[in-house]
């Protein structure tokens, strides 16, 4: 009989509180920050410091995670995040849904933009392009081609009229998106553009580069009468019709540089949403803080800036004139017109430094009152810390920190009900809850690199980088005791079952048994762990791996020689030698049944052996790197291994064979636990995240996962040699091109697939039809037994079926697919499909897309034209309908919105606005109601 097994799936990520690959952002309302956590999109609530919701995509096929590359907030509820396949997702933070899949990019998504109403998005990637896309519509409206290297970041002007594009290609590009073409190629900076940004009133344009300065463009916008009008410092200066040819077309202006204090390269510039402040964040722990001053102020700097210039003119001149035998000379500099400068405008007050680099910077859209704004950070630390800028000083006000770790997971061990779960790194010890994934203790600590939680659950003991051991009460979250155990780091940790005792091994060539118990002092004192040396086994290297058989019969010592060796528990005699890897063993264990030991090492085999006369049963090639945790399910013969390659397999020991993979992780994974009952497995990783792996009750079969691996393999593998050997290398015009917004994928050759499938089957019912009607025509009444397959539709029905349920962002993409033959038979459907007003805009766009396609083939094809004749007739009108009823239904929204403001003194508002700001007025007068009663309980006690 064939052996099934039960499939291990992710369960839970926790333990990241913002990655280091994307930005971060608010959203609209300032109560939530946005920020990356690997795969995950995590709101943040600012105020609690509690992660309020986690979107994830669903994967509908097994696969790498993909990490978030880009966040971007829009003005209603809705935020976009790009991935590291080019995919985007829109989410509704509220509901904490995936309204929608937008597919474009072939590489990783950089900047995102959202247009000032929220109804466009403009998308950059490491593919050069980028892509315009329609939020209401869920479709890609054109590609902008002609960035030679990866777009950096992208900014709308003139009310989403125009798009200006950053580049590693050190060049600005300005597109006009109502002619889809490139306006203005911005040359000058000497180093690749990191970031771009434009204040509130479009006055004028930033960007940062690795250049020592902040380069500033002025906005040409254009006027109703379309002559373009310059904005500087809120007067409008009115070009008429002669300007020079070169400049016509110029929407950028330099307006000058200012110099950066610090000598890194920028990583972000933004303004805040009301305009007077401008953040520089560099590739470092600073963000500069520059107020950008309104008119009357620069204009009276500028003022003063030439007064003394003038002073010292002046002087000059008569130091000359005493010198001189009376001769004077008047030098006139810039005359009496006054000349804003960029120090006139942008004067830096603050700068905000952090203890770890800063990733990203977002400013709060909300202003408090106490200061100027409110900046949130993210370091790269895995850590959000949140600062209120002031005239004179910033305030760090909040940092998020405590539900994750500051640097790698190095070890992760459950106590022996599997109810928590303790994970160490470079400088805490964190107590987690396993099926929740929340943090219950943080304790300050050493470099842990092993730790164990003793049986009674109420001690942890971990084993540090210098060499200590330190005693953790888990109730309390203190460190009771930090025992000089080694004189080098301690490498591992093993329980000796049935025994208060446990075994240690170091880099000073020491292995040491241990004792513990609990002693009470005094009566007064607490109960306390105390942990005492009983025995010390001397090695000739360094010990990198301890394990004990669970019968306490034998330990097995892993050195820094490749070997392994195993001894007596209870003389410390020698028994066997594992000698077989290359390089030396990092992690191994002994199966419940003290039958097997298994090896992991740096040679990235895994090897099996037998424990009785220590022969090699079975070595594998198991990780693409080095192998750091394996562990056995208890009572079994399948273990699990995790490896720097960021995978955790798991393995059958008496078959050899490998029976699932389990990819989730970002980096490198150092550290694995397996629950007693072989339920769940946690593992802990350099990306700071630890993740959950429950078992299912689907079985699975070993042949069937290895036909679905060599699927998979076989697929990436056509797939890169289609890419690379018949992909056209197209030449990117220097002048900027348009292209096709959406990309060919799997889904939308499938749905193409699906809609030749219904156009095949109908035109076989439509003939069964045709010779029925016969029949009956002839007298012989047969009753027409309809196709099951169909589901009681019309023919024309099940294609406009097939036709809706494509993707609206992959429909594009389907209909190109489409061969000419069965995109005449789609468009012959169509004018019937017109009686449906639901579907107009859908009939629309398939005949639009079909004509674009096709159109040289549909001329000269004669059975094709009264079919377009017709549909000329009819889509005209229909659209004309569809445009007339919503025009009609907002004139009567915008009519009832004026009656509603003529008969109430106050302003309209809608009703979730002033839902909300009722919540906010009730919020307030509660806090303001339990200071009071704070400050009345001070004053009793001062009092008394």
């Amino acid at each position: 009989m064939v052996k099934a097994y039960l499939r291990y799936e992710p369960a839970a990520a926790f333990g990241v509180i913002a990655s280091v690959g994307s930005n971060i952002a608010y959203d609209s309302s300032g109560k939530h920050l946005l920020a990356p956590a690997l795969e995950t999109l995590a709101l943040w609530h600012v105020r609690q410091g509690v992660c309020s919701k986690a979107l994830a995509p669903t994967l509908s096929s097994p696969g790498p995670s993909l990490a978030v590359t880009a966040i971007a907030a829009s003005p209603s509820n809705l935020a976009a995040s790009g991935y590291a396949d080019g995919s985007i997702r829109i989410w509704d933070c509220e509901k904490g849904t995936c309204e929608t899949t937008l597919n474009g990019h072939k590489g990783a998504v950089t900047a995102l933009r959202y247009n000032k109403i929220g109804s466009l998005l403009a998308s950059g990637s490491k593919d050069n392009d980028v892509i315009l896309w329609d939020v209401v519509g869920e479709s890609g409206l054109f590609r902008l081609r002609g960035h030679r290297d990866q777009v950096t970041d992208v900014v709308f002007l003139d009310s989403g009229k125009k798009l200006v594009t950053s580049s590693k290609d050190k060049f600005l590009r300005v597109w006009d998106l109502e002619t889809q073409h490139c306006m203005q190629i911005v040359s000058g900076h000497h180093s690749e553009i990191w970031s771009i940004d434009i204040d509130p009133e479009e006055r004028f344009l930033v960007t940062g580069s690795a250049d020592p300065e902040l380069r500033f463009y002025t906005v040409k916008h254009e006027s109703g009468d379309g002559q373009s009008v310059d904005k500087v410092e809120g007067n409008e200066i009115v070009h008429g019709g002669d300007l020079p040819t070169q400049d016509k077309w110029n929407v950028l202006k330099q307006f000058g540089e200012l110099q950066r204090q610090s000598k890194d390269r920028v990583a972000t510039v933004r303004f805040n949403n009301s305009g007077n402040l401008l953040a520089c964040q560099v590739a470092g722990k600073t963000v500069e803080i520059f107020r950008v001053l309104d008119e009357a102020e620069s204009k009276r700097k500028a003022k003063r800036r030439l007064h003394r210039k003038k002073e010292k003119k002046s002087a000059k001149g008569k130091e000359e004139e005493v010198m001189g035998n009376g001769e004077t000379s008047h030098v006139t500099g810039e005359g009496n017109s006054l000349v804003v400068t960029v120090p006139d405008v942008f004067k830096l007050i603050q700068t905000v430094r952090a203890g770890k680099k800063i990733s990203s910077i977002s400013f709060s859209p909300i202003t408090p009152k106490s200061s100027l704004a409110t900046i949130a950070l993210s370091l790269n630390n895995n850590l959000l810390e949140f600062y209120s800028i002031e005239e004179n000083a910033t305030h760090k006000t909040l940092a998020i920190e405590l539900q994750g770790h500051r640097s790698d997971v190095r070890s992760v061990t459950l106590s022996s009900d599997n109810t928590l779960l303790m994970s160490t790194s470079h400088s805490a010890v964190k107590i987690w809850n396993p099926s929740t994934g929340s943090c219950l203790r943080t304790i300050d600590s050493e470099f842990g690199l092993c730790s164990l939680i003793i049986p009674q659950n109420k001690y942890g003991i971990v084993g540090t980088k210098g060499g200590k051991l330190e005693v953790i009460d888990i109730a309390s979250g203190t460190c009771i005791e930090a025992v000089e155990a080694h004189g080098g780091s301690i490498r591992s940790i093993a329980a000796i079952p049935h025994e208060n005792s446990f075994v240690t091994g170091s880099a000073d060539h020491e292995v040491k048994f241990w004792e513990y118990r609990v002693e009470q002092k005094s009566a007064q004192e607490s109960k306390h762990l105390k942990v005492s040396t009983v025995r010390t086994m001397k090695m000739n290297d360094d010990v990198l791996a301890i394990a004990v058989s669970p019968d306490a019969k034998y330990i097995a010592v892993a050195l820094l020689d490749n070997t392994v060796k195993v001894f007596y528990m209870d003389s410390l005699k020698f028994f066997l030698s594992l000698y077989g890897h290359k390089l030396p063993v990092l992690c191994m264990d002994i199966s419940s049944d003290s039958d097997l030991i298994v090896t992991g090492s740096a040679d990235k085999d895994l090897k099996i052996w037998g424990l009785d006369f220590g022969d090699c049963h079975k070595s594998i090639f198991a990780h693409k790197e080095s192998i750091t945790a394996v562990q056995f399910v208890r009572n079994t013969h399948y273990l699990f291994s995790v490896g720097k390659d960021n995978l955790v397999k798991y393995w059958d020991a008496d078959k050899f064979e490998l029976l699932l993979t389990l990819e989730g992780h970002h980096a490198d994974v150092w550290c694995l636990a397996v629950s007693s009952r072989g339920d769940f497995i946690v593992t802990g990783s350099h990306d700071r995240s630890m993740r959950r792996w429950d078992r299912s009750e689907e079985p699975f079969f070993i042949e069937e996962e290895k036909e679905k691996r060599l699927e998979q393999e076989l697929e990436t593998d056509l797939d890169n040699a289609f890419e690379n050997r018949y992909a056209p290398k197209e030449e990117i015009p220097e002048e900027g091109a348009v292209a096709l917004a959406g990309k060919k994928s799997k889904e939308t050759l499938s749905a193409t697939d699906s809609i030749i499938d219904a156009l095949d089957l109908v035109e076989v019912e439509l003939k069964r039809i045709a010779e029925h009607e016969e029949e009956k025509a002839r007298g012989r009444v047969v009753e027409f037994q309809p196709n099951v397959v169909m589901l009681g539709l019309s023919p024309s029905d099940y294609v406009l079926r097939a036709l809706s349920s494509v993707q609206t962002s992959d429909l594009e993409q389907t209909l190109l697919a489409l061969p000419f033959s069965d995109a005449l038979k789609l468009l012959a459907y169509l004018k019937e499909w017109t009686s449906n007003p639901d579907k107009i805009e859908l009939i629309c766009r398939i005949a639009t897309v079909l004509l674009q396609t096709h159109y040289n083939q549909l001329v000269s094809t004669p059975t094709a034209r009264p079919v377009l004749t017709a549909l000329k007739d009819i889509l005209y009108a229909r659209i004309k309908e569809c445009k007339d009823t919503l025009g009609f239904n907002l004139a009567a929204m915008d009519h009832l919105k004026q009656l509603m403001a003529s008969r109430s003194d106050a302003l309209f508002k809608d009703a979730k606005s002033k839902l909300l700001e009722i919540r906010s007025q009730h919020s307030k007068r509660l806090e303001a109601r339990t200071d009071t009663r704070e400050e009345n309980r001070r004053k009793k006690k001062s009092k008394k």
